[in-house]
């Protein structure tokens, strides 16, 4: 995932109840015409951090919000021609990067976003915990965003999806090219525990995707790192008086 540089008010945050993303292989055309440059920029990327590993992820291609069910269809990449297709401004503008974003919401109404490590390729931008989906997403020909949501929620903060109360339905982001399908975390714990927990379970990892946990109570706690769809978000929620 490589945010745009969009403008917060350019962002629509569309509340949702149902989402609905088949599997349909196909190739990408993109992918197949730019090979060679693909697999050239790669391998410079790999050559500045080798932690970078080619393997399969999912991306969005048609999508509709009809009656607040979002549907579509997606198809999976090599993550080379993924990240070449963000590095050189979203080439094919057809393609959509769309994820899920565990959002978590303390009890005492803060929310809690995750550092990402310097080993990692948005080292240093701050977000919810998140990644982008790969084939093992995928559930009876469906990407499956809750289990994606709760497998990067378990990976990057060692908590367990069902220790929240889940608020039903989704939010989707839309911000350019790139679509955030947020699920809402609310916890029963408060900012300070939970950020305590999280910073445990980090020091505890041998290489950990996260650097470290900031709790936003604000905007006054807003950060230059913090991507603009993020921002838009959470404006949205603080506007429902949630």
């Amino acid at each position: 995932m490589r945010p745009q540089n969009i403008a917060p008010h350019d962002i629509k945050v569309v509340p949702l109840e149902r989402l609905d993303v088949a599997y349909v292989p196909q190739r990408w055309h993109f992918a197949d015409q730019r090979r060679r440059e693909i697999d050239a920029h790669f391998a410079k990327l790999q050559g500045e951090n080798p932690a970078l590993w080619n393997g399969r992820i999912l991306l969005l291609r048609d999508f509709t919000i009809v009656d607040r069910a979002f549907r579509g269809a997606c198809f999976d990449a090599d993550y080379a021609s993924f990240i070449s297709w963000q590095d050189w401004g979203f080439p094919d503008a057809s393609v959509r990067d769309c994820f899920a974003m565990a959002a978590i919401q303390s009890a005492d109404g803060a929310f809690l976003l995750g550092v990402m490590g310097a080993h990692t390729f948005n080292a240093g931008q701050i977000y919810f915990p998140c990644g982008t989906p790969d084939p093992s997403d995928i559930v009876a020909d469906r990407l499956d965003f809750e289990g994606s949501a709760r497998r990067e929620l378990a990976e990057e903060t060692g908590l367990d999806i069902a220790e929240f109360v889940a608020e039903p339905g989704w939010y989707a982001v839309l911000s350019g090219n790139l679509i955030a399908q947020m699920k809402l975390l609310r916890a029963r714990q408060a900012a300070v525990e939970l950020r305590t927990r999280i910073l445990d379970y980090l020091a505890s990892e041998r290489e950990p995707e996260l650097a470290d946990i900031r709790i936003v109570r604000g905007p006054a706690d807003f950060d230059p790192m913090m991507p603009s769809f993020t921002i838009a978000f959470l404006r949205h929620i603080w506007s429902r008086g949630a």
